[in-house]
C-alpha cells in the first residue's frame, strides 16, 4: 500500500490542482481589448449582441444580461411579483443565493429534500412542501445535471407556480433534446470563472414570456425606461428623457464583460464535450473503487457537468470527510465542498431553520467533495486526480 503524502509519502504530483479555473485564451484577450479600445465600455452593444446569442445557445426568445448569476435570481423573484407572505420551494444542497433570492423579496424559502442518487431536488419532496402560500419553485440543477422538468413542471401548471430554474451550473446542458434555458418561465445563469463558460463575473435570465421579458429589463435597469409607453423613439420632453417605472436595481453587465463571455461561447461546445470525456473517464475509474459512490444521471439529461462530486462511503471507510480531504490536498489535489445545506447558515438559523428538515440531503453533504474538473486539465492531470482518490481511498479503507 503505497504511504499518503500527509504521512510522509510522496504525492502523486509536484503542482497543485484545484477543482475548477477559467480557460482564458489571446482571443478572449482581443475580444476584450477591442471593446476596451472603442467607445462604449458599458450601456454599449455587447450586451445586446451576447443576449442575442443567449437565446441562440438556449432556445430561448429572449435574454437579459446581468451582474452575475445573484442578481439574475433576484431579477427573477421580482418579475415573478413574489413578495411578503409568499413561500418559495428550492434546494438546500446549493449556493445560499438560490435561497436568498426569496429573502430579498420578503418571501420565505422553504427546502425540499433532494434525490439520494442525482442529488437534485425530488418532486415528491417539493409536492411535499406545497401550501396556499407557494408561488413558485427554484430547482437547481446541481453540478449540471438537469432536474426532473416534466415532472416539475406539472406539479407548477397543477398549483399554478412561477418556474424558475437555477442552472448556474448548466449552460450547455440539454434535458430531453431542449437547451437549459428554454425549459421553465425563466432560468437564470452564471458566468463566475468556474463555471463552464466565464465573463469574470456574470449572470443572465431567459425567458419566452415578453411580460417577464419587460419585468426582468426594469428590475436589472433602475426601473428605469428610455422610451415610455406610446412615445416609442421619443418623447415631448426632448431625446434625454426617461422615466424610472418601478423600483429596480443596478445589475447591469459590461461590454468588455460581454465581449468575454461572447468569445467563450463561440468554445462551449469543445468545453462540453472535454468536460464530459473527463466525467467519463472518472465514472469508469471510480465504478468499482470501494469507498466511492458516484452521482448517477437521469437519462433525459444530457448534461455538461459543471462539478463532478465523489461521495464517501462512510460505512467501507475508516476516515472522517476532512480527513480525506486534507490526505487529498496533501497529494497536490485540491477539492472543495458543494454545498454546505443552506438552513444550516446561522443566518437561517436565526429565522428559525433547523437541522433534520431535509435527511436525504444531510447525509449527502456529510460524505461529498468535488475533484478537479475543467477543460484545462490534462490527461495527465486527469489520471492525476484519479490515483489520488484510489490512494486515499485504499489507506483509509476498513
Amino acid at each position: 500500500m503505497e504511504k499518503l503524502a500527509i504521512h510522509g509519502g510522496t504525492p502523486v504530483r509536484d503542482k497543485k490542482i484545484f477543482y475548477g479555473r477559467q480557460w482564458i485564451t489571446d482571443e478572449d484577450v482581443e475580444a476584450v481589448a477591442k471593446v476596451l479600445k472603442g467607445d462604449y465600455i458599458t450601456c454599449g452593444p455587447s450586451v445586446a449582441a451576447l443576449e442575442k446569442r443567449l437565446c441562440e445557445v438556449t432556445g430561448a426568445r429572449h435574454a437579459v444580461a446581468v451582474a452575475n448569476g445573484t442578481a439574475a435570481l433576484h431579477c427573477a423573484m421580482m418579475a415573478a411579483g413574489l413578495g411578503e407572505g409568499d413561500e418559495v420551494i428550492t434546494t438546500p444542497l446549493t449556493f445560499a443565493a438560490s435561497a436568498n433570492c426569496a429573502i430579498y423579496v420578503g418571501a420565505r424559502p422553504v427546502f425540499a429534500d433532494v434525490d439520494p442518487e442525482t442529488y437534485n431536488i425530488d418532486p415528491d419532496s417539493i409536492e411535499d412542501r406545497i401550501t396556499d402560500h407557494t408561488k413558485a419553485i427554484v430547482a437547481v440543477d446541481y453540478t449540471g445535471q438537469a432536474v426532473e422538468h416534466d415532472r416539475i413542471k406539472e406539479i407548477c401548471k397543477e398549483h399554478d407556480l412561477t418556474y424558475v430554474v437555477d442552472a448556474a451550473h448548466a449552460i450547455g446542458t440539454k434535458y430531453d433534446g431542449r437547451p437549459e434555458g428554454s425549459i421553465g418561465d425563466m432560468t437564470c445563469f452564471s458566468f463566475h470563472p468556474v463555471k463552464t463558460v466565464t465573463s469574470g463575473e456574470g449572470g443572465a435570465i431567459t425567458t419566452d414570456d415578453p411580460e417577464l421579458y419587460r419585468k426582468l429589463r426594469l428590475a436589472s435597469q433602475h426601473g428605469i425606461v428610455k422610451a415610455p409607453a406610446g412615445f416609442e423613439t421619443d418623447s415631448p420632453e426632448g431625446i434625454w428623457y426617461y422615466e424610472m417605472q418601478t423600483l429596480g436595481y443596478n445589475y447591469r453587465m459590461t461590454d468588455f464583460q460581454a465581449a468575454l463571455l461572447i468569445s467563450q461561447l463561440s468554445r462551449l461546445d469543445s468545453f462540453s464535450d472535454r468536460r464530459k470525456e473527463i466525467v467519463r473517464t472518472y465514472d469508469e475509474a471510480f465504478a468499482d473503487v470501494p469507498g466511492i459512490i458516484i452521482q448517477r444521471e437521469i437519462p433525459k439529461s444530457d448534461t455538461t457537468r459543471h462539478l463532478y462530486v465523489i461521495r464517501l462511503d462512510r460505512e467501507t471507510l475508516k476516515c472522517t470527510r476532512r480527513e480525506f480531504f486534507d490526505a487529498m490536498s496533501a497529494e497536490n489535489v485540491q477539492c472543495q465542498v458543494h454545498y454546505i445545506p443552506v438552513y444550516y447558515f446561522p443566518f437561517y438559523q436565526r429565522l428559525g431553520y433547523s437541522r433534520g428538515l431535509c435527511p436525504v440531503a444531510e447525509k449527502i453533504y456529510d460524505g461529498i467533495m468535488s475533484i478537479p474538473l475543467y477543460p484545462m486539465m490534462t490527461d495527465g492531470d486527469v489520471r492525476d486526480v484519479m490515483r489520488a482518490v484510489t490512494k486515499v481511498a485504499e489507506w483509509y479503507r476498513k
